[in-house]
């Protein structure tokens, strides 16, 4: 194990920061840095804030950090970091890009803290590692970078490679990375000084999942969401699905519908709708290719269940994404509002749906493989 007596000099690390960062992901990652300076005594650490031109970017906040200097300055580095937040599609600028292909071809590490991995990705950094970052744009990543291992985890550090999710994921990821360059001792003394609970590792999830909002007692609709969520392009039958856990189709219809307020159809249509938000809004795919990656079997059944759901037909919101994201930002973006975020993808959780008997619901799965439209008693 490392320790700070090995240090034979700091270990030099850049943060390039692209327009409408997260500010709180680059705190978390900052400020390790700094308590492990003064904690130890020594610089352990040295840091420098970057941007493409060396001009102030402001935060996804509207708080702006003046540079340390261009990224041309960017020598003599042991790890780079990109810092990236809302719309990080505006951020992969051909400048940016450049920089960062050019950086690459020396030796050094790369980090991402929040949508960072995203650009990385882009700049062709990450093919052939595994890599996380935030939640809502875990779908798209993985549709645009085939090459990537994306995972759910809260942050990868895989060989040279730092990456992690966003809010304060960057804070663990800096701690254990503290912890194998310098030592346990200090890291711990840190997480004490932020008066942190614990360092959280690499396999803690970035949400909270099922199991921990319902507790332990319902392990077959536990089991029954995990796999709706990991078969969103081609949906699994109710039957199917019923039988993988071990139940029979009106058991899981009941569990559904006491514990989380809708029945199963219902859940795994939105599980598949939110996806598709997902996908719309940080790809541009085309809406085609997002509803056969949702499970629709055909566009015009996709766009009546999207528009049923969030009153807005699918090519209306990707307009509108356009027009939040050119050129000419619309006045909420400049009063600094954020972007819509995308529903956690089964807004039946957090709101008690009406119920639906179900009878009316049944064959909705099936009619939506066949690509026919659902009857509308539940409204999607």
């Amino acid at each position: 194990m490392a320790n700070s007596d090995a240090i034979q000099k700091p270990i030099r690390l850049g943060f390039l920061l692209v327009p409408r960062y997260s500010m709180i992901a680059f705190a978390s990652a900052i400020e390790p840095l700094r308590m492990a300076n003064r904690l130890s005594g020594a610089e352990l650490y040295q840091w420098t804030t970057y941007t493409v031109d060396g001009e102030p970017v402001e935060a996804s906040n509207r708080l702006e950090i003046t540079p340390d200097a261009p990224i041309s300055e960017g020598t003599g580095l042991n790890t780079l970091f990109v810092c990236s937040g809302v719309d990080v599609e505006r951020a992969c600028d051909r400048s940016t890009l450049s920089w960062l292909k050019k950086f690459g071809q020396q030796r050094m590490s790369f980090g991402a803290l929040c949508t960072g991995s995203h650009i990385l990705a882009r700049a062709g950094l990450l093919d052939g590692y595994r890599c996380t970052i935030h939640w809502e744009n875990i779908a798209s990543m993985r549709e645009a970078f085939p090459r990537v291992v994306v995972s759910y985890e809260l942050f990868e550090i895989d060989r040279d490679r730092y990456t992690s999710a966003g809010g304060t994921a960057p804070l663990d990821m800096m701690l254990n990375l503290i912890t194998q360059q310098i030592g346990t001792d200090t890291a711990t003394a840190i997480s004490e000084a932020f008066a942190c609970e614990r360092i959280r590792g690499r396999h803690d999830r970035q949400r909270i999942p099922l199991q921990l909002r319902l507790g332990t007692s319902q392990p077959k609709l536990i089991e029954t969401v995990s796999i709706m969520e990991s078969n969103i392009e081609e949906p699994i039958s109710l039957d199917e699905l019923a039988r993988h856990v071990g139940v029979s189709r009106r058991q899981l219809e009941r569990l559904f519908q006491k514990h989380l307020h809708c029945v199963p159809t219902r859940y795994y249509l939105e599980l598949r709708l939110a996806r598709a938000r997902q996908l719309l809004l940080q790809t541009s795919i085309s809406i085609v290719d997002v509803a056969f990656a949702c499970g629709f079997v055909s566009a015009p059944h996709f766009s009546k269940c999207y528009r049923d759901y969030y009153g807005i037909p699918p090519r209306e919101e990707r307009r509108l994404r356009g027009t939040r994201t050119g050129e000419t930002m619309d006045e909420a973006v400049h009063a600094g509002a954020e972007p819509e975020l995308p529903p956690e993808g089964a807004r039946a959780f957090v709101s008690a749906a009406a119920a639906v008997p179900g009878d009316a619901s049944d064959g909705r799965l099936e009619a939506e493989r066949e690509g026919t439209p659902a009857a509308s008693g539940s409204g999607d």
